[in-house]
């Protein structure tokens, strides 16, 4: 169908953005990082449940409000289990606090029950996602983000920057999730590097042209 073309596009796609954007900056300064800190994992963990449905600078806000209570970790996530709506307050800038609350709460005691990062780090990926994905308030997205970005296995991202540039470069017609992340991950080689490098490139692309738009009106 779509493969081949797709597969070409998706390959020259990546090289033009490399060589306008470079290497990944910004938020995918932490994000992109290799090797990354076991603070800085769980930084990612919490920041893929915080970003959903806002813009990255509201995030920004959440955690360096989240860094400041000493609260920045999957542990000290998961002590506030007695206090939510503490919780809640400290994250409010990202947005819908109440439940995102909820979600990290549970996220921190997911692994706190497969036994931390290190310990997931080292289990089978598809087994690994499906465990993530029956979490409350982890999606595909939310799942492949943690682990892509959080514990360095090869799951392409997808979302909606990346449906929008399909639909630009006419990679092709299909707009389903599971259809999209096999294309990229059979024309991408299997390394959980470059599937960060080529999403963040995505994103960021998508966001400056944006502020391009925006800067000719």
């Amino acid at each position: 169908m779509t493969n081949i073309k797709g597969g070409n596009k998706i390959r020259e796609l990546y090289k033009r953005l490399r060589k306008k954007h470079g290497q990944p900056a910004g938020q995918w300064r932490l994000w992109c990082k290799r090797p990354k800190k076991l603070c800085e994992r769980e930084e990612v963990i919490i920041g893929s449940i915080l970003t959903q449905n806002t813009n990255w600078r509201n995030v920004a806000k959440a955690m360096e409000e989240l860094k400041k209570q000493g609260r920045c970790s999957l542990v000290g996530i998961r002590q506030m289990g007695r206090n939510r709506a503490r919780l809640g307050q400290m994250i409010r800038a990202a947005g819908f606090y109440n439940t995102k609350s909820k979600y990290l709460l549970e996220i921190a005691k997911f692994f706190e029950e497969i036994g931390g990062v290190k310990k997931a780090m080292r289990m089978d990926m598809a087994d690994l996602r499906k465990m993530l994905l029956a979490q409350k308030g982890v999606g595909p997205e939310t799942a492949d983000s943690i682990l892509n970005y959080a514990l360095d296995m090869p799951s392409f991202v997808i979302d909606e920057y990346t449906r929008r540039i399909v639909r630009k470069e006419k990679i092709s017609r299909s707009r389903e999730y599971g259809f999209l992340k096999k294309l990229f991950e059979k024309n991408i080689k299997k390394d959980f590097a470059g599937y960060q490098d080529v999403h963040a490139l995505i994103v960021i692309a998508n966001k400056t042209k944006g502020k391009d738009r925006t800067n000719k009106t």
